[in-house]
């Protein structure tokens, strides 16, 4: 079978035209077993994605799952590993079958992807992640450890101090002769876990393309990188969209496609052409570069019992509770701001959104009383701190 190709078929069969021992890594993201046809658009509405996630019975189900992963065993070479991605519909099964294929002793990772999604009317928890199991070929098989930064609470100068036991088996950091504490060895970092914080595709980004179910390419990479190097061979028997060929191209590996949906296969070679993944600027920045609000700031909205908003110089928050059926936006004043400057914002954040309620919080007196040279419905509420002054001024 030709390599960096997209084909066209049952899957099963597809596999069965794949020489043994051949394949690096096997990654699919099969149906969930949801019982309901998947169907999205594109971007400017010209096209419709879907497929189908209804069987007979879950046997079936399972039964296509296990002649799946048979035939990815056979074609895997002995350093190679399968990753299978589902969710909660199913998994518990699902695993019980790997077990049966690969061996409970090749089960090398239940990792947990994790993602913020918006919340729903569902009754019960929100759905915020999702499974893949990593089982290997053999024993023998490739791996690459990958580090993460260490946390923000890690006192890393106690990390690196060499320790040891003393008599009472207690670990204690380790000194020379002379009682001066021992450095240890250079350290890369805290290696990856089995929780994967990698955030959803946001709807607007440009890797999107309408295919329902996409995951996005950075998921792939991590993938990618553990357990292959550059050459290696990626086969996905469900490849949808294309992200896991988009993925093995970008990192230099080579890969194999199926899908037995033609607008999967034209859709994942168009993608292969245009090579556009997003990146996620939360994993470049980091979470804390998103939280610009202030301890104070986050004080006086937990004091309102407000939900705190970043990155919006015009609204701080917002009331947790609606007024009127409405979202009730929550400026405070800031510290250089006077209390005409801060509503100024405010209303202008607000405008067009026909709020019946917006409040700001003042800080601190300015000596400024309405009227203003503008119209405004603001509510001026008075913060804890400064009712306190205020009440010691009297006294």
């Amino acid at each position: 079978m030709e390599i960096n190709k997209i084909y066209h078929g049952n899957c099963v069969v597809k596999l069965k035209e794949i020489e043994v021992n051949k394949a690096d890594l096997i990654y699919f993201d099969p149906p969930f077993f949801t019982q309901r046809k998947h169907s999205l658009m594109n971007k400017d509405n010209s096209k419709t994605y879907e497929f189908s996630d209804k069987y007979n019975s879950i046997d079936e189900y399972l039964s296509l799952i296990e002649n799946v992963l048979e035939e990815s065993k056979r074609v895997l070479k002995k350093t190679g590993s399968v990753f299978l991605h589902c969710d909660k519909t199913a998994s518990h099964k699902i695993r019980v079958i790997m077990d049966k294929v690969f061996g409970s002793e090749n089960f090398q990772s239940e990792i947990i992807w994790s993602y913020k999604r918006w919340s729903n009317a569902k009754k019960g928890l929100l759905n915020a992640h999702q499974v893949i199991f990593f089982y290997s070929k053999t024993r023998d098989f490739k791996f690459n450890t990958l580090y993460t930064d260490y946390s923000a609470t890690t006192n890393l100068d106690q990390i690196l101090q060499d320790r040891e036991r003393d008599q009472n088996g207690k670990s204690v950091y380790k000194k020379d002769e002379e009682g001066n504490i021992i450095l240890g060895k250079e350290k890369k970092g805290v290696p990856l876990s089995d929780v994967w914080e990698i955030p959803y595709l946001n709807p607007k980004a440009k890797e999107r393309t309408g295919y329902p179910t996409q995951k996005p390419v950075l998921l792939l990479n991590q993938i990618l990188n553990i357990v292959t190097e550059e050459g290696d061979l990626v086969i996905d028997p469900f490849c949808g969209s294309g992200t896991t060929c988009v993925s093995a191209k970008s990192l230099n590996r080579r890969f194999i496609g199926i899908d037995i949906s033609m607008d999967a296969v034209e859709l994942s070679n168009s993608r292969l052409e245009k090579m556009i993944i997003s990146q996620s600027n939360k994993l470049i920045k980091g979470v804390n570069k998103y939280q610009v609000k202030t301890k104070k700031e986050l004080g006086i909205l937990q004091n309102i019992n407000a939900f705190p908003v970043q990155r919006n110089s015009g609204i701080d928050g917002f009331l947790k509770e609606h007024f009127d059926g409405l979202p009730v936006p929550v400026k405070i004043q800031g510290e250089d701001e006077t209390i005409e400057d801060a509503i100024k914002k405010l209303e202008k954040a607000s405008n067009g959104k026909d709020y019946k309620m917006k409040i700001l919080v003042q800080t601190r007196q300015t000596g400024i009383n309405r009227p203003f040279g503008f119209e405004s419905d603001v509510t001026i509420i008075k913060s804890l701190e400064l009712q306190i002054k205020e009440l010691i001024k009297k006294f």
